[in-house]
């Protein structure tokens, strides 16, 4: 897969996937409007060039307060989120999967699980859930993407995330094309496991 090219959709403004990155952008803001006074550690997996977040830091009222960690594998990707990221914005360039990147940025207060859940097997995804356990304080927003082709496993994936101690807080229609999910953490959160790799891509993933 050629990730730079792929991400060169998000800038044809009628393109799905330009359209889902608005709506979680959006999601990212109003996570941030519902967080607690104080400080917001974040993390993003597989970050891409950091759009989601790092757009919504431009001229958000909290972005001072946000603490941030984006893993991005692709060393061309990770370079461009450098570029854009505000001060406070931290960008490594290493295999997101590994539980060890997020050390001292945990538990969290926006987890961002996008452009993942397309690209991993479906056990991937339910040891990815589980292992979010990890990086939630309790309170915390997930937000995550799924494609909505057959087979459809939006609905599946809110039942991981609702057995696993999370609650919905909102779901795009199928008639998006696209699937958004957020998610809200009530449990406890689990202390940080280090050497563990939570998934892999496979082939043939969007």
């Amino acid at each position: 897969m050629d990730w730079r090219a792929w991400h060169q959709r998000y800038d044809d403004p009628g393109s799905e996937l330009s359209r889902r990155l608005l709506t979680v952008q959006a999601q990212v803001r109003a996570a941030l409007d519902r967080a607690p006074a104080g400080p917001i550690p974040a993390i993003s997996l597989c970050a891409g060039q950091g759009r989601d977040l790092i757009d919504v830091l431009r001229d958000h009222p909290r972005a001072g307060d946000v603490r941030a960690r984006l893993v991005e594998l692709n060393p061309e990707l990770a370079a461009t989120a450098r570029e854009q990221a505000p001060e406070q914005v931290e960008v490594v360039t290493g295999d997101a999967s590994l539980t060890d990147q997020y050390d001292g940025f945990v538990p969290a207060q926006l987890v961002l699980l996008c452009g993942i859940f397309g690209n991993i097997t479906n056990a991937g995804i339910q040891r990815t859930i589980a292992g979010s356990r990890q990086f939630c304080r309790t309170g915390a927003t997930v937000i995550w993407t799924r494609h909505r082709g057959d087979p459809d496993l939006v609905p599946s994936i809110c039942d991981w995330f609702e057995a696993g101690g999370f609650e919905r807080v909102w779901v795009s229609g199928k008639e998006t094309g696209f699937g958004v999910g957020v998610h809200r953490f009530t449990g406890v959160p689990e202390p940080l496991v280090k050497g563990q790799t939570l998934f892999s891509f496979v082939p043939g993933g969007a």
